[in-house]
């Protein structure tokens, strides 16, 4: 009999695919996925985070239905609706007060990343724009020429220019001095900070390895941008609406963001992405960025859904609770895995750096990609990220409870067992490209 992996494979384009194993789904409830056979998955995943409140909510479910029974059109390019309306005034009452002045809608942070970045050249007449090497803005040309990490072949904007993001486990406590340094020297020479229009941030940096700055790292960062006039874009596309414990990863550095970039978890599986930014920029010149389903009203009444539950079922502070039991229990278990060298995260946005020597720090590439192999065999969702591909990352739903916390642990426990003792097949894992 022939798969669904198998059917894919025969009619699918691999242009998308980043995959780590055969997994194949046949639907979803709440944490847990079911495949093609009929297992059932503990999804550590959320695609990426974009299901933020799992599978099959109730709430994106009705909402959705309801958006769907009474259809507002499918654009607001030529229309308004009530729902991007309804949804925009939420967020601009969520944003801080620079960032609180007009909302633009997209499908993804790929072209919300891509529109600020145009925007903010043309809104300010300045051509530069700064971001952080191991950076991922997204996959379309412009938000990939803005991007940092490895992984991309489009080429990098001429008039980008990137800086270190301090990586404490590798470089120790003066990573965060020496990129500073580094801005400084740039700013002092090659990059005159007056050209330079939006400095590109990741409260978290998500696919460059989970890397969490060292604090008050993005404060220096601010005031250098405050006394340039560089717009300070805060990407909150992964890590963002309450993942980190906070509803915003930014607050975590005590910073204020201009413009704040949504994705992901705002439209609970669905594709919609959102800016918030000074009026300023954001209304330079209608017709600026757009495409035909941009605002569209299933899927903005699917967003208000997710933050009326982030709301209700103080999904911020589970994040929180959960994401601090889960990184105790996971610093426990890098005790007893010698491939752990480095747990670090906030809140329900973990990363586990793979090692195959605590001294020397040498990235287990090989070792992480068998991992979640293995994880996926024994029932557990995860994928890697990071510069060498050595970092597990873990983004489940915000409505993970401490007992699935505690079984994914279980399971990636008989998952780094297997690989630290040769159970698993390399081969399995290596049909696989990953990042």
């Amino acid at each position: 009999m022939t798969t669904l992996y198998e059917r894919e494979a025969q009619s699918i384009s691999r242009l998308a695919h980043l995959r780590f194993y055969p997994l194949a789904v046949r639907g979803g409830a709440g944490t847990n996925l079911i495949t093609d056979d009929g297992r059932e998955l503990l999804d550590f995943a959320a695609s990426w985070g974009a299901a933020s409140l799992g599978h099959s909510d109730p709430r994106i479910r009705a909402a959705v239905d309801r958006a769907l029974s009474n259809q507002a059109g499918a654009s607001y390019l030529s229309s308004a609706n009530a729902a991007t309306v309804e949804l925009a005034e939420k967020l601009l009452s969520l944003v801080p007060n620079r960032a609180a002045g007009r909302i633009w809608f997209g499908h993804s942070g790929s072209d919300a990343n891509e529109t600020v970045a145009r925007i903010a050249v043309a809104a300010t007449g300045r051509p530069r724009i700064i971001s952080f090497s191991g950076a991922y803005h997204g996959g379309t040309t412009g938000s990939a020429a803005i991007s940092g990490h490895p992984s991309q072949v489009t080429p990098r904007a001429p008039s980008l220019t990137l800086v270190p993001y301090p990586n404490t486990f590798a470089v120790g406590k003066e990573a965060a001095q020496a990129s500073l340094a580094e801005l400084d020297r740039l700013f002092a020479g090659p990059v005159p900070p007056q050209d330079v229009a939006a400095f590109f941030i990741e409260p978290i940096q998500s696919d460059g390895g989970m890397l969490v700055p060292p604090p008050g790292f993005f404060k220096e960062i601010e005031q250098r941008c405050r006394k340039h006039g560089i717009l300070l874009v805060s990407d909150e596309v992964k890590v963002g609406l309450g993942r980190t414990g906070r509803l915003h990863a930014f607050s975590h550095h005590g910073i204020e963001p201009d413009i704040v970039v949504f994705g992901k978890g705002l439209g609970g599986g669905l594709p919609i992405s959102a800016i918030a930014g000074p009026v300023s920029v954001m209304n330079f010149a209608p017709a600026f960025s757009f495409q035909t389903l941009h605002g569209n009203p299933v899927c903005a009444a699917a967003a208000l859904a997710v933050l009326e539950a982030i709301r209700i079922d103080r999904l911020v502070e589970n994040a929180a609770m959960t994401g601090a039991h889960l990184f105790s229990r996971l610093e426990s278990l890098k005790q007893r895995h010698s491939l752990i060298g480095d747990v670090r995260g906030q809140g329900l946005a973990i990363g586990l750096e793979l090692v195959t020597d605590r001294v020397t720090k040498k990235p287990a590439k090989r070792e992480a990609a068998m991992a979640v192999y293995r994880a996926f065999q024994t029932g557990l969702v995860l994928f890697y990220v990071g510069v060498n591909s050595n970092v597990l990352e873990l983004t489940p739903p915000l409505t993970l409870t401490r007992e699935e916390a505690d079984r994914g642990v279980e399971l990636l426990d008989v998952a780094l067992t297997d690989v630290e003792q040769g159970r698993v097949d390399p081969s399995l894992a290596g049909a696989f490209a990953g990042w």
